[in-house]
C-alpha cells in the first residue's frame, strides 16, 4: 500500500508532509528491538494504523486487546507527546491505562498540566481510515496540547 500523490511537477509523500507522521514513524521504530522496520518505507511502517471501516467491523470487541494494538496506541500518544515537547520545549509524558476489554484513557502531561486527555473505547479497533486522517487527528491533538501549555504556562512549568 502506497500513499503518494502525483502531480505533473512533483511527487510528494504524505509522511514527508506531516511532522506528526514523521514522529510516529520514529516512535514505532524505537519500539522495534530487532530492527525489522529498519529497511521498511515509512508508509509501510505506518500501515497498521490504517484500518478501513470494513476491517473494523470484522474485528471483535469481545476479546482482549492484543499486544500489537496496545503498542500502536502507545506509539500514537507518545508521538503526540514528543511533538508537543519539540514545539514547546516542555518535557511531556504519555500514559495509557487500558483494560483487557479495550476501555481506558490516555493522558499527556507536562509539569502539573494535563495537556491531552482522551477516553479510549473499543481499543481492539484502533486505527484510522487513511494516513491523511491519522495525520490530521495527531496534528489536532498536538495543537490542542500546545494551546493548553500557552494558556496555562505556570502549570506547565510545574
Amino acid at each position: 500500500m502506497t500513499t503518494t500523490t502525483t502531480n505533473p511537477k512533483t511527487t510528494t509523500n504524505i509522511v514527508e508532509e506531516s511532522a506528526f507522521l514523521k514522529e510516529l514513524v520514529l516512535q514505532v521504530r524505537a519500539q522495534d528491538h530487532y530492527g525489522v522496520y529498519r529497511s521498511w518505507k515509512d508508509e509501510l511502517v505506518l500501515s497498521n494504523f490504517v484500518v478501513s471501516k470494513e476491517k473494523k467491523s470484522q474485528i471483535s470487541v469481545e476479546g482482549d486487546v492484543d499486544s500489537a494494538t496496545q503498542l500502536r496506541i502507545l506509539c500514537f500518544y507518545r508521538a503526540i507527546a514528543s511533538s508537543i515537547e519539540k514545539q514547546t520545549g516542555k518535557l511531556c509524558q504519555a500514559v495509557i491505562d487500558l483494560s483487557h476489554e479495550g476501555f481506558g484513557w490516555s493522558i499527556i502531561w507536562t509539569g502539573r498540566l494535563m495537556v491531552v486527555s482522551r477516553t479510549l473505547r473499543d481499543a481492539q479497533r484502533f486505527g484510522y481510515p487513511s494516513l491523511k486522517k491519522l495525520a490530521a487527528q495527531g496534528e489536532r491533538l498536538v495543537a490542542s496540547g500546545i494551546k493548553a501549555i500557552e494558556e496555562f504556562p505556570k502549570a506547565a512549568d510545574g
